[in-house]
């Protein structure tokens, strides 16, 4: 992947926008999460191959054409979108403002929803209903002057400032409030980012470093002359530009002729953008067709792993041992390989068929004849029903439009079967093949390549194991679930006894009204921001018998347990050393510690 910047600007967001207003119509089919941080949603336009929105949350938006991994199990953001999305048609997009936001309308028989991708920050991805409130967000959120959670009204970030509607006296009411220099003034205030801020400076001929409040009316002309063109070329140009970092670079991209060698010529790649950088060097530009198309050539490769990196991940995070880490590390190498013999016997088979299409022209162009002439005269209904009769023909599929038909032998017999479309020519069937076996070579390159990614996770995890070994570190196992205990601040006192407290404000409610019995002791320090704290009279942790065999000897092993203070009637009977304790970690929970 190259390492030019990641985070879209407003003008980026501007031309994606108009580009994707050329799938309105396209309905929606299925939505994944390959990994934490990407949504994907396939799109189907009528009598085209489907085509995926890829949203990096707080980075990018673009379309892509890609074979990539998807989970087989979807998330549960997956299945929500799934659930409301599934089969919608999508009917209009638009950016808020000249913010990095992007709402896109699906609309079906229960009505109309909105899917809003923000692209600053850390970045998110709502699902709204007809009215505007929120069905699920990717990430709940909350900021100064807006939540984002389920069940509430979405509410957009604070308005920015829109460039293309500034006239001459918004300009000049912008330069003159501004205390800063001249690139820093468009960047921020004028909302273009630095990238189009050191175009607008270029364009204007001015220098980035000069105060903005300073520029004199001829430069103030010129700046707002350059402004203009670059909103201009934003609103009425197509396509997109990509910066070469050298000729070397150039050479390299100019020679791929494959997805691959592209792949691996984006490394070259040091910008791209929708309109002319002025200020780069015009010689080394390559033109593509889209915005789209450039972020897939600099980050399609990266971003179609995304399931596998969760993978790799999630192995490395899991805190599983050696043993099941390297077992499922081989399992999956044992996978991709099969994957990668099944592939290629596909694509040999496929090839030699339409070889011997080509081999058998006349053979198969009589077929194609003989059965539309009889599907003309008659119906398809009529011919399927004297199939039984030609030897040639096995079977039909009216719906499909297609036939299964065979080619001779060495002896002039009945041999290999073929299914042949009969609105297609020969040479159309033939090259259908041709395809597929093409395809089938593309999916085996990249099984190829998710096979060198398991590998180097697996090297890569066998010297994490051997290093751990060496210096005599352990690692603990991620547990599945979470204890009730655990949502809030909680405490192991002397004697395995249990102290909760809340986080916030909710929490302390939550503590005092579902976690403290009659039974229990309530505590709370006279400090600022000190909890609402519990002190369980029966709930805590007692050392397990039966550990697991995987602790190593000399590393403690606790349950809960709900039968601590036998014998008590009420959390005050507890020895003055035990409340002490409590008392002591309910001042220590305070948030006046931070104040000082």
């Amino acid at each position: 992947m190259s390492s030019m910047r990641e985070q879209s600007s407003s003008f980026d967001v501007a031309r994606i926008v108009r580009e994707l207003s050329e799938l309105i119509g396209t309905h929606a089919r299925k939505a994944y999460q390959p990994h934490y941080e990407q949504v994907v949603l396939r799109l189907k336009p009528k009598g085209k191959p489907s085509t995926d929105l890829v949203i990096v949350r707080g980075r990018r938006v673009y379309t892509s054409n890609r074979d990539r991994p998807m989970p087989s199990n979807p998330s549960p953001f997956a299945m929500v979108l799934r659930k409301h999305l599934n089969n919608s048609r999508f009917i209009a997009v638009r950016q808020y403002g000249f913010d990095r936001v992007i709402e896109l309308t699906f609309e079906h028989g229960g009505g109309r929803l909105k899917l809003v991708i923000e692209l600053f920050r850390d970045g998110n991805v709502l699902l709204l209903d007809d009215e505007g409130v929120i069905i699920q967000p990717l990430t709940h959120a909350k900021y100064a002057s807006r939540t984002l959670k389920r069940g509430v009204a979405y509410t957009p970030p604070p308005e920015t400032f829109d460039p293309r509607q500034m006239d001459r006296a918004a300009l000049d009411e912008l330069l003159d409030g501004s205390e800063h220099d001249l690139i820093r003034t468009l960047a921020a205030r004028a909302n273009f980012g630095r990238v189009y801020g050191s175009t607008a400076c270029s364009v204007a001929g001015l220098e980035e470093k000069m105060d903005a409040n300073s520029l004199d009316s001829e430069q103030r002309d010129a700046l707002e002359q350059a402004i203009r063109s670059m909103l201009d070329g934003l609103s009425a140009g197509t396509g997109a530009m990509m910066w070469m970092s050298d000729a070397e670079a150039m050479a390299a991209w100019n020679m791929a002729d494959n997805e691959a060698d592209r792949d691996a010529a984006a490394a070259g790649i040091s910008e791209i953008a929708p309109i002319d950088l002025s200020y780069t060097d015009a010689e080394a530009i390559v033109e593509v067709g889209s915005l789209s198309l450039a972020y897939d050539a600099v980050f399609g490769s990266h971003d179609a792993a995304a399931f596998i990196r969760r993978e790799e991940e999630r192995l490395v995070d899991s805190g599983e041992d050696e043993g099941e880490r390297q077992a499922k590390l081989d399992r999956r190498a044992s996978q991709q390989r099969g994957a990668i013999d099944r592939f290629h016997e596909r694509a040999a088979i496929t090839q030699e068929l339409g070889k011997a299409i080509q081999d058998n022209w006349e053979h198969v162009e009589s077929i194609l004849t003989q059965f539309n002439a009889a599907v003309e005269s008659e119906s398809w209904q009529s011919v399927e029903g004297k199939i039984v009769d030609v030897p040639w023909i096995d079977s039909v599929n009216p719906v499909k439009r297609t036939i299964v038909a065979y080619l001779p032998d060495e002896d002039g017999e009945p041999g290999a079967s073929i299914t042949l479309e009969v609105s297609s020519t020969v040479h159309q069937n033939a090259q259908r093949y041709f395809e597929e076996a093409r395809s089938q070579k593309k999916k085996a390159k990249g099984a190829q390549a998710a096979l060198t990614g398991t590998e180097q996770a697996r090297e890569k995890a066998e010297k994490r194991a051997a290093k751990d070994a060496a210096a005599g570190r352990l690692r603990g196992r991620q547990r599945s679930r979470r204890f009730w205990f655990e949502k809030h601040r909680w405490a192991m006192l002397s004697g395995g006894h249990l102290l909760i407290g809340g986080r916030d404000a909710k929490g302390n409610d939550t503590v005092v009204r579902k976690h403290l019995s009659s039974n229990d002791l309530y505590f709370h320090a006279d400090l600022h921001g000190a909890p609402s704290c519990s002190l369980k009279l029966k709930d805590g942790l007692a050392q397990n018998q039966n550990p697991s065999e995987n602790i190593p000897a000399g590393v403690s092993s606790m349950q809960v347990v709900q039968n601590l203070g036998e014998g008590l009637e009420d959390a005050r009977e507890f020895p003055e050393s035990l409340h002490s304790e409590a008392a002591q970690v309910a001042v220590c929970w305070s948030r006046a510690w931070g104040s000082g």
